[in-house]
């Protein structure tokens, strides 16, 4: 369950000893007959992923497939600690996340789960580069160099004095996916990260996520009700 982390810039608190200097490293995520209280009186239900039992684990690529209203940002929200109107169980390695206080949640979003929400998140009123600095600051886990380096990849180095708010939603996406990047993660949730992007600037972006997942050994979990990132994945699920 511990192990030494030499990548990660700060060392992480375990979920049971929370003062301790060992660094914590999150392996799987199970769902175990999870369903949202919203479809407990549904008989039409044919999913992959509620009711069943599905393991992610760290170092793979996901793809969660759905269509609109099955529930796929409410999974993210699960994951995250966020939602918990569900039946069923969600485990952390073999950590029921009922059991999970919550500074130890602010410790697992921190340095174990990185989310690109669907509705993105953003502080409009800050531009581009403020939104992904103030995650940064906190973190200090990337170079000023390598996240310019990033928004010229993306095409949006002209945006970075740009304040979010007047930037399209495609453009906002590519911010935001920096700002999930730049901390330490062993899971990112990537939830409909290119459904406003263009064919080049999807590729480019998943290149980028990859690479970083990789770097750190993550797993990656995207979701999609249509469009999504041409990836080799480990596995599909029909939401």
């Amino acid at each position: 369950m511990y192990e030494e982390h030499l990548d990660k810039k700060e060392k992480r608190k375990a979920f049971e000893q929370p003062t301790t200097n060992t660094i914590y490293i999150m392996q799987t995520i199970t769902l175990t007959n999870v369903l949202p209280h919203v479809f407990a009186s549904r008989t039409d239900l044919n999913s992959e992923v509620w009711k069943q039992n599905v393991k992610f684990e760290k170092g793979k690529l996901y793809l969660v497939e759905a269509m609109s209203g099955t529930g796929k940002s409410t999974l993210c929200s699960y994951i995250l600690g966020y939602r918990h109107d569900y039946t069923g169980t969600i485990q952390f390695d073999n950590q029921d996340v009922h059991d999970i206080k919550i500074n130890q949640w602010v410790d697992i979003r921190q340095h174990s789960i990185s989310h690109l929400f669907q509705e993105l998140r953003l502080f409009p009123e800050l531009t581009a580069l403020e939104n992904v600095m103030i995650k940064n600051d906190l973190t200090n886990f990337k170079s000023l160099s390598e996240i310019k380096e990033w928004f010229e990849r993306l095409g949006i180095v002209d945006k970075l004095d740009a304040k979010v708010g007047r930037m399209s939603f495609g453009q906002q996406q590519r911010v935001a996916m920096i700002r999930a990047l730049v901390q330490p993660f062993d899971f990112l949730l990537a939830d409909e990260p290119i459904s406003h992007l263009d064919d080049t600037n999807s590729a480019i972006m998943a290149d980028i996520m990859m690479t970083e997942a990789k770097r750190q050994g993550a797993g990656v979990i995207v979701t999609s009700i249509g469009k999504h990132m041409v990836l080799d994945y480990d596995k599909t699920y029909k939401l």
